[in-house]
């Protein structure tokens, strides 16, 4: 790959999947992949750009599954292989933790849309179906509020997600979770 250039989606989800053998870890970024990909609809973006950013947001956590050296050492890879500095920059972004800040809208839009997915398939996870479609925004908020329920979810992470993109919490997890119903069948919700 030319340095800078934006690699296919073929070349991302080989990345995806030789680095990550979690069936539900990939589904995250599938799930992280279509929210992105909406937002960059939405927004007027790069919707191949901003889906790419959230396929290859986690391929590293299996590998190091630690605040030290995750999305960092994921970040290394993908700069050798000459992924374009402004998704290396959103990933490393999306850890609060790795001091990079999130200065483009692709890069908030991806702190968005992590906790917020995960979050909306533990919900479908609870409903007598299993569906996603079941999922309604108060019932998010009313499990948001509980500390026993998803409880590696950071529920700080959410509202300041939203907040930061300049969305109403309301409306971006109803946002979120629609580009989700997208995949639904992909993500066996």
């Amino acid at each position: 790959m030319t340095v800078g250039a934006l690699p296919s989606r073929e070349q991302a989800l080989a990345l995806v999947h030789e680095w990550i053998a979690n069936p539900n870890l990939r589904k995250h970024c599938y799930a992280v992949e279509a929210a992105m990909r909406a937002y960059a609809k939405t927004c007027g973006e790069d919707e191949a750009r901003w889906g790419l950013t959230g396929l290859i947001h986690d391929f590293d956590w299996e590998r190091h599954p630690s605040a030290e050296l995750h999305p960092m050492k994921g970040v290394e890879v993908l700069r050798a292989a000459g992924w374009p500095d402004d998704i290396c920059r959103a990933v490393l972004g999306h850890a609060t933790y790795s001091g990079v800040p999130r200065d483009t809208l692709m890069a908030k839009a991806l702190s968005a849309c992590d906790e917020l997915s995960g979050f909306l398939v533990a919900c479908a996870l609870v409903t007598p179906e299993k569906k996603l479609a079941l999922v309604q925004v108060d019932s998010v908020r009313k499990k948001m509020k509980s500390t026993g329920f998803a409880k590696n979810v950071n529920r700080d992470d959410i509202v300041n997600g939203a907040a930061e993109l300049g969305v109403d919490l309301d409306t971006h997890i109803a946002f979120v979770r629609d580009a989700m119903l997208e995949i639904a069948a992909e993500l066996g919700l």
